[in-house]
Parts: structure tokens; sequence; C-alpha cells
């Protein structure tokens, strides 16, 4: 999706209005391959830059002040002129149906993601406008933002509430084998996050094939590595942008 592009959502047919993104984001998750099936779970570092019609420092005054957000965006790479009540979970293997309501699935009747993300700083670009710098966002590059508020944490944080099917498996890490030479090719700042990412498994949850070899995109980088039980192996690391 070109960045500049306004994508309009569906008319509301109550009010005639029609909703626009006000932003979109930078980061390094160039294809959905990869990309944290929730927000916080790898603080990799990405920016929000408002389209031109919304790039009035004004209307960032006082977000500073918060060390969290929620982003509203499209699951612009999911778009569906149908739906389907029921999906299948990668977590669950693939083989169980679930209401859609009851996942975080991105084919749903309206393609919303919500996010909560941290605000590292705000910075103001004669160019751009005001920039967020945020960490542990879930979203693929470019993709569109509707709206964005400040996380309250006396309100929005609920630590007795019940997961659902993810209180089974929330917790499970994979053991990342990331040989010395080839993660010296990661910027240092970077290696974190992107070890995080892989620990998550970002394998669709139906494929356990030991010897299949996967590729994932991350920033200029291309990662490829298998799995096997509990462990992932790195095996090669292209630059995209010297290839």
């Amino acid at each position: 999706m070109n960045n500049n592009q306004i994508i309009d959502m569906q008319c509301n047919e109550t009010t005639g209005r029609i909703m626009r993104p006000v932003a979109y984001i930078k980061s390094d998750f160039t294809s959905k391959f990869g990309i944290p099936r929730q927000s916080g779970l790898a603080d990799l570092e990405a920016e929000i830059h408002f389209y031109p019609e919304y790039q009035n420092p004004e209307a960032v005054r006082g977000l500073e002040e918060y060390s969290h957000l929620w982003l509203i965006w499209e699951f612009s790479q999911a778009v569906r002129k149908e739906w389907s009540p029921t999906v299948r979970p990668p977590r669950l293997g693939g083989n169980v149906r679930m209401g859609v309501f009851a996942t975080r699935s991105p084919f749903r009747p309206n393609p919303i993601g919500l996010s909560s993300v941290r605000l590292e700083s705000v910075e103001f670009s004669e160019k751009y406008g005001p920039v967020l710098h945020v960490s542990g966002a879930d979203l693929m590059d470019g993709t569109p933002i509707y709206d964005i508020k400040p996380y309250l944490a006396y309100v929005d944080s609920h630590p007795e509430a019940a997961g659902g099917f993810t209180d089974q498996i929330q917790d499970h890490k994979l053991k990342v084998e990331f040989p010395e030479e080839l993660l010296k090719k990661i910027p240092v700042e970077k290696r974190e996050a992107l070890l995080a990412v892989l620990a998550n498994d970002p394998r669709p949850g139906y494929q356990k094939d030991p010897e299949r070899k996967y590729g994932m995109s991350f920033g200029s980088w291309d990662i490829h590595f298998k799995v096997d039980g509990e462990q992932l192996q790195v095996l090669e690391v292209f630059n995209t942008f010297m290839n």
C-alpha cells in the first residue's frame, strides 16, 4: 500500500460519515509472515507517521505524558468481500473452529485491529510533522491507523481477566539457536526484538515439519530457519538490499 494513499472505509449508512486513516506505521515487518500475534510480544521500535491532513502538532499536545497508547487500525492485507462466523485459530493447530468474535483473527466483518504499544517519544519533523516512536507494535509496515488513544491503566488493565483458549498457550516459547556469525549481521539494537519474534514461533500452528525451511522478512533482512520440536535454528541471514 502506498503510504500517501488514503483508504476510505465503508460509508456508515446512518451518519453518512467515512472513516479515513489518520496515520500509518513504519516498521520492520514488511510481510505478514513473522509479525507477532499480539502487541507487546517483541519490543521492536516503529514509527507512526501522520497523513498531511493530520500533521498539526496541536493534535498530539499532551500525548507525551502517557507511557502507552491504543492503536485502532485496519488489517489492510486481510480485506475480504465475504466473512465467516467461525475461524480456525492457528494456535489451535488450524483444526478447531471458534466464533470469529471469540478470536482476534484478521478475517472479520470489519477488518479492524486493536493494539497496545509503548510510547517511547514524540518527535516533531519539519517534513513529516509529529512522529510517534513506539515499541511493541504488531503491525505490518504501511498499515493504516484510524485512531490513536491514550492507554489508561486504571480502567484498561484487568490482570484477573480470563483469556479463553489463549490461557493454555500464552507462555509457549521456543529455544532459539542463532549462530553468532549470523546474529552479527543484525544491528545490535534490533537483535533482542528479533530473538523475541523467533521465540514466539512465527510459523502457522499447523506446520510442524521439522525438515521444512521457513523464510521471514525482517526489515532489510531475510531470516531462514527451521523448527524441530521446541528448538528453532536459524540457518541463513540475507541482506536484501545487498543481494
